[in-house]
């Protein structure tokens, strides 16, 4: 039998060990599991870069972590240690810039053009290839480089005289080459460490996690040089990946259906699968940023979608047996768009087709109430709404007489509606028992003050100065009254009118009633807040937070919409399911409803904030920012050229005087500075007929193509599982199995 000497044996140690490291290379799909040093780690794995450039890291252990070194060789360098420090010097990258004339998938015509632009314009025409997702076998013809953004703006302006009107200008990294001295620092003790050094950062206990700037992550990290600098990579299992990336991506606090979230694991799963090698020349898959998708840590993970993270374990979507390219967006506003309209450089995808947002199967209800109250005036305004919301509540009596109101009101009216209010709203003032005096404004001040305890309010709230700039064109008032006066107009409560402090001018009880609902609205916690989940009969279900309830509606409620901050009356509405709903409940009946979102539309995504918005910009403003792109000089106008789909700006000509260019898909949001490319346009003019500002109203939040998660949402609530949603947003897809 042969002997293996020592150093033998330790040249196969090393080999062993290296195995052990470098096992993980390559992503691999199945139900295997990796040990790192004795640390497990379930298969399939994935490679998320935490940073790039980096000089400092500290990276810190629950229960401690076990630090390796290799270089060529392998070694421990530090055991069971608690926090690490690594110092090292960035690499010095500068900044270079290309201009984009052209692309095409056919190579023969992207060479031809290269050829004529050669001799035609004096620098460097190339053609490269893109080998990154959807875009992959996409040939840019490309000219430059050029050392500053201005250099290469200017060089658009030849390229547009040329007839080259759909350039863009490209920004790339320049890596110059500095030494790279690293340094770690571990139990007090500074260590160096070469250049080419790869770390790896082991927690030495199963159930422990490492932190990086604050957040804590699964798995291990490993940090390496690479051509951009200092790489900080998260090694983990897919499946805990995506218990962050769900979360992160869609919220469970404000869209918490469970199916929601299980279409959004699967999505956001067959997209790190499918884009897996984006970042491969860094030594990672995905980054952390939306670049690729959101990525938090352990801090972000929810048991909502962990959940559904698990439900759907390992389930992917596919397209006639291929991995799709899972693109997915917040908001859609209404209908998703044609991929290739939005990403004018990737190819038309039959699973990527414009769809619009609704559900065939949404149910519907129709909630009336027989509660009325007659016109109520107060100055001309008509106040029905404010005097039936006090009814609805108990605070004031049911007078049908609209001339109740306009008597004058009487101290006994505001003590009594007072005490009403404050008792409905669960406070406690036994001490409230004011003398007699006429009801003026003064005397109203005076009552809200004492009966909500709000003087600590004006004692603790309100300066002196501010007091003063509020209450600087009331004479004839100091102390500590105009500063209660001070503190009600200025928290909206009372108007700044020169009758203030008129002692003559009494109240109606309309305007005694308009007044105190405004007391009660200013408490935005006041009433329960739920999501209409359906009607029977006389009996709502609600969730309230993650509990659903069943209550029952009184004959004689009060059915309210709130309307961009008023709240209106009403004696029906139809709901959809998931709207926000206030209502007061009182000896087991709900009294009084309020609709407060989402705004009359049947689109699944009516609840995003996002579903519609306008930015008003000016002209001078827009134009600084386009000229970051194309050369246009001072703006004249931007005008839509033409639409997709779903009625998505998908080609604008932007119009200056030195220039005129044509901007199409994606890049339309990013050089206008839009939240989504569905918009339209109204202009204001000066004198001389230019224009000077901008108004866009717009609807959807992100690039508008693949799954809308708001949209997921809705569909959820109204009963589809994932697999609707994802089959409904994916045009011909099939939910299988990839491990």
């Amino acid at each position: 039998m042969k002997t293996i000497s020592v150093k033998a044996a330790k040249y196969i140690l090393i080999v062993c060990l290296s195995l052990v490291i470098f096992g993980w290379a390559s992503v691999e799909f199945g139900e295997d599991e990796t040990f790192f040093h004795g640390y497990q780690i379930e298969k399939p794995i994935i490679k998320i870069g935490l940073g790039v450039n980096l000089s400092l890291i500290q990276i810190q252990s629950s229960s401690g972590m076990k630090i390796y070194e290799v270089n060529p060789n392998y070694r421990l360098v530090a055991e069971d240690v608690a926090d690490a420090q690594i110092k090292g010097s960035r690499e010095k990258l500068t900044e270079k810039f290309l201009i984009q004339v052209a692309h095409t998938r056919d190579r023969e015509d992207a060479e031809m053009l290269a050829q004529e632009l050669r001799t035609k314009v004096d620098g460097k025409v190339s053609v490269t290839e893109n080998v990154e997702g959807e875009s992959s076998g996409i040939f840019q013809v490309k000219v430059g480089d050029f050392l500053t953004r201005g250099d290469a703006l200017n060089f658009v302006k030849k390229l547009n005289q040329m007839g080259f009107k759909e350039t863009w200008i490209l920004q790339e990294d320049v890596t110059e080459e500095e030494s790279r001295p690293l340094w770690i620092l571990v139990n007090d003790e500074l260590k160096s460490l070469s250049d080419d050094t790869v770390l790896y950062f082991i927690p030495s206990q199963p159930q422990s996690y490492l932190s990086y700037k604050g957040r804590d992550y699964r798995g291990i990290f490993v940090l390496r040089a690479t051509h951009k600098g200092i790489v900080l990579i998260n090694i983990l299992n897919l499946e805990d990946y995506l218990k962050s990336v769900v979360p992160s991506e869609l919220s469970p606090h404000t869209y918490n259906e469970l199916e929601a979230h299980k279409a959004q694991a699967v999505a956001a799963r067959t997209y790190a699968i499918r884009n897996s090698g984006k970042y491969k020349d860094l030594g990672f898959n995905l980054d952390d940023s939306p670049r690729s998708q959101y990525y938090k840590g352990m801090r972000a993970e929810h048991p909502l979608s962990s959940e559904a993270v698990e439900l759907t374990r390992g389930e992917v979507a596919r397209y006639k047996g291929r991995l799709i390219d899972a693109l997915y967006t917040s908001t859609c506003g209404g209908m998703t768009e044609n991929v290739e309209n939005v990403f004018v450089e990737g190819p038309t995808l039959p699973y990527l087709r414009s769809q619009e947002c609704v559900y065939e199967n949404q149910d519907e209800w129709l909630l009336k109430s027989g509660n009325a109250i007659q016109p109520v005036f107060m100055n001309g305004k008509n106040i029905s709404s404010e005097v039936a919301y006090l009814v609805s509540l108990g605070v004031i009596s049911g007078e049908e007489d609209p001339r109740f109101f306009e008597q004058t009101a009487t101290f006994d009216d505001a003590v009594s509606w007072i005490k009403n209010a404050v008792s409905v709203m669960g406070k406690k003032n036994d001490e409230f028992h004011p003398d007699p005096f006429p009801l003026n404004f003064l005397a109203l001040a005076r009552l809200i003050a004492d009966g909500f305890g709000w003087r600590s309010r004006v004692e603790n709230l309100m300066t002196e100065s501010e007091a003063d700039f509020i209450m600087r064109d009331i004479e004839g008032l100091s102390g500590e009254e105009r500063d209660v006066l001070a503190y009600l107009v200025q928290s909206g409560i009372l108007p700044l009118a020169k009758d203030l402090t008129d002692p003559e001018r009494v109240l109606t009880r309309a305007e005694l009633a308009f007044f105190l609902s405004k007391v009660m609205n200013s408490y935005p916690d006041f009433g329960t807040e739920g999501i209409f989940k359906g009607l029977q009969g006389d009996t709502i279900e609600l969730r309230l937070e993650k509990k659903t309830q069943q209550f029952v509606l009184s004959p004689d409620f009060f059915l309210f919409k709130n309307n961009g901050g008023d709240s209106v009356l009403t004696s029906r509405a139809y709901l959809l399911g998931g709207e926000k709903l206030r209502f007061f409940e009182k000896d087991g009946k709900i009294w009084q409803v309020e609709i407060r979102h989402p705004a009359h539309t049947n689109i699944l995504d009516r609840s995003s904030i996002f579903h519609r918005w306008q930015k008003r910009i000016t002209r001078n403003a827009l134009e600084r920012r386009v000229n970051r792109f194309y050369p246009v000089g001072e703006l004249v106008d931007v005008v839509p050229q033409k639409r997709g789909a779903s009625k998505r700006a998908v080609e604008v000509s932007i119009i200056g005087k030195d220039t005129q260019v044509v901007v199409r898909g994606l890049r339309i949001r990013r050089v206008l500075g839009l939240n989504e490319t569905l918009f339209v346009i109204d202009r204001e003019y000066d004198e001389d007929g230019s224009i000077t500002h901008f108004t866009f109203f717009g609807k959807g939040l992100g690039h508008g193509v693949g799954l809308c998660q708001v949209g997921a949402f809705g569909m959820a609530l109204a009963g589809a599982d994932y697999k609707q949603i994802l089959k409904k947003y994916y045009h011909g897809i099939k939910i299988t199995k990839s491990y």
